[in-house]
């Protein structure tokens, strides 16, 4: 499907659509969170300079409005995300009832416009898709948001107010698949039980939020596969092929949605995985063809040149385009003036980090836990 040489072919269709904000630029979770790292504006840079985002496929992600954001998060929830965002203060209310102004989910300048704007933007998103087509928003992905507070970076849930709003265009079957390094929690808890929908996620084994084990199947919604440390390239292609194209081609959705975080590749400081962003990118091709809605998104994803690099290269297979060998001058230039305070990657960073897109494929044996927890997952879908 991807044979590491250019183009990732890619079905014709109507132009993919590429859903963005400046507010990313301008904003940050604080100088020692994980996501101090600029990443959407990285990918919007990149692209431009390579050619790829032509004004015409570029939407600039409205704010949402809170009612909108009512259709999953709590009236009293949303309130306080604006009152902290106005006092620049949490209570320890905020913090024990909503989960604001912790260590993970801190008080920041945009803390309520920035996830609004992400969540606008899978609203939007929805909308856009109706009639069919595709969608990119890597400012997406936000998975762990609960209806009444933040949880693991994540204010809002988008996934979950994208597939509702899906939903709202009378589109009923949705896969939604989740190849984040962490466990989806929060679009897990939204859909339990739905049988209309279907939420496949591949994670890292005994990672935060510590669920998604492998009996756990959200009342016969979920499919969980929880991965071993250095889940490789080899490994994830199995799973793609073994377990993931399978099950959704078998559940015909008439929506897909992918979380594409980024934080499963081998340079992510947060996770133990060993992914080359080519296994990221083929799932991206191959889950293309199966629905005729397609949204992806973004997710984790903590070091600032794997992020850019990863999500402007799903960007590229989503819009049809060459993969570069080596990048533009221009391109190269966006690469080259990131910085990542505070991480030892971030004092000598490789060369290729600059001058490529493709990172060398981690490839390896696929491990016998693998192929056992794949089948007991398809004998319980009744695949076996």
């Amino acid at each position: 499907m991807d044979d590491h040489s250019g183009r990732i072919p890619v079905p014709s269709a109507a132009p993919a659509r590429f859903i963005g904000s400046e507010i990313y630029r301008r904003s940050s979770f604080g100088r020692s969170h994980p996501l101090r790292v600029p990443r959407v504006s990285t990918v919007i840079d990149l692209a431009r300079a390579l050619g790829w985002l032509a004004p015409q496929l570029y939407v600039t992600s409205p704010r949402a409005k809170p009612a909108a954001l009512t259709h999953w998060h709590r009236h009293d929830y949303i309130a306080a995300l604006q009152r902290v965002e106005a006092t620049q203060q949490a209570s320890v209310e905020d913090r024990t009832r909503f989960g604001l102004g912790t260590h993970s989910n801190p008080v920041h300048p945009q803390v309520y416009c920035r996830p609004a704007t992400a969540a606008g933007g899978s609203l939007l998103a929805g909308e856009l898709l109706a009639g069919g087509g595709v969608v990119y928003h890597p400012a997406g992905g936000t998975h762990h948001g609960m209806p009444d507070r933040a949880n693991g970076f994540c204010y809002l849930n988008d996934p979950v107010l994208a597939m509702l709003s899906l939903r709202r265009m009378g589109v009923r079957r949705i896969v939604y698949v989740d190849i984040d390094a962490h466990h989806p929690d929060g679009v897990e808890l939204a859909f339990a039980g739905d049988p209309e929908v279907l939420m496949i996620s591949v994670h890292e084994e005994a990672r935060w939020p510590f669920t998604g084990t492998l009996g756990e199947d959200a009342r016969g919604s979920a499919v969980n596969l929880p991965v071993p440390r250095e889940f490789n390239d080899s490994e994830m292609g199995y799973v793609r092929e073994a377990l993931i194209l399978p099950l959704v081609a078998g559940f015909a959705p008439e929506a897909i949605v992918l979380q594409c975080g980024a934080d499963a590749v081998e340079e992510d400081p947060l996770a133990r995985l060993s992914l080359s962003n080519n296994a990221h990118w083929s799932i991206v091709a191959a889950l293309r063809p199966l629905a005729p809605r397609y949204l992806v998104l973004g997710g984790g994803g903590y070091n600032p040149w794997s992020v850019g690099r990863l999500w402007t290269g799903v960007w590229g297979v989503l819009a049809g385009q060459e993969l570069p060998d080596r990048l533009s001058p221009e391109a190269e230039a966006v690469l080259r003036a990131l910085v990542w305070e505070g991480a030892r990657q971030g004092r000598q960073p490789p060369e290729h980090w600059f001058t490529t897109l493709r990172d060398a494929p981690r490839e390896g044996p696929v491990r016998p836990e693998i192929r056992e927890r794949v089948a007991h997952l398809m004998r319980r879908r009744g695949r076996g």
